[in-house]
């Protein structure tokens, strides 16, 4: 359950999104950026969790095998782990506006991006029955741990500075790497486990 809640933590990457979050918020009045942070982050949860259960059939109805998102993930997640690595592609967030965000862009895709969605419907398409408080659990403490430090984002810019939060925004963007091709690897390993008993 932990190294799935701290593969996922990876992933949301909420120091990289310490930024962003800012950049956001700033626009509204001080009194307002809390709540609006909190709102957003438990729409995140609520569709981390909704993709985590429903997943399943989704990918059933799509006619989705488990390597192929295993594999898409793993391109996902390898995608973004670049950005992180080289920053020379960011997200700009001047054309969100200047008016209170709802869902977008803090909650999805920033918060609940695709490669978290992915991973999270991996995690409910191929795990047993009774794994599901195991794997809600994963993601609540995944959620937690990315939310305190968005909460504590202004706090933490200001205390590591923004090399600081650079330099961790590429440690975690290394890990990522690795566990995507890791990820890679486990898909085709389960295709060529699949032609092989048909």
């Amino acid at each position: 359950m932990f190294s799935t809640a701290a593969l996922l933590f990876f992933i949301i990457d909420p120091f990289g999104l310490i930024p962003l979050f800012l950049s956001v918020l700033n626009k509204l009045p001080e009194e307002r950026r809390t709540k609006v942070l909190v709102r957003e982050l438990l729409i995140a949860l609520v569709a981390l969790l909704v993709f985590l259960v429903a997943g399943k059939y989704l990918l059933r109805t799509l006619h989705i095998s488990e390597p192929a998102l295993t594999i898409a993930g793993a391109i996902i997640l390898f995608l973004i782990s670049l950005t992180m690595v080289f920053p020379s592609i960011k997200l700009s967030m001047e054309s969100e506006g200047s008016g209170e965000p709802f869902i977008v862009p803090l909650a999805i895709p920033l918060f609940a991006g695709p490669s978290a969605i992915a991973l999270v419907m991996l995690i409910g398409s191929g795990q047993q029955p009774g794994g599901w408080p195991q794997w809600i659990g994963a993601v609540v403490i995944a959620w937690a741990g990315a939310s305190a430090v968005l909460l504590l984002g202004a706090k933490l810019a200001k205390l590591v500075g923004a090399r600081g939060l650079i330099a961790l925004e590429r440690l975690m963007g290394m890990l990522l790497i690795a566990i995507s091709v890791e990820m890679m690897l486990s898909g085709i390993s389960l295709f060529q486990a699949t032609v092989a008993a048909e």
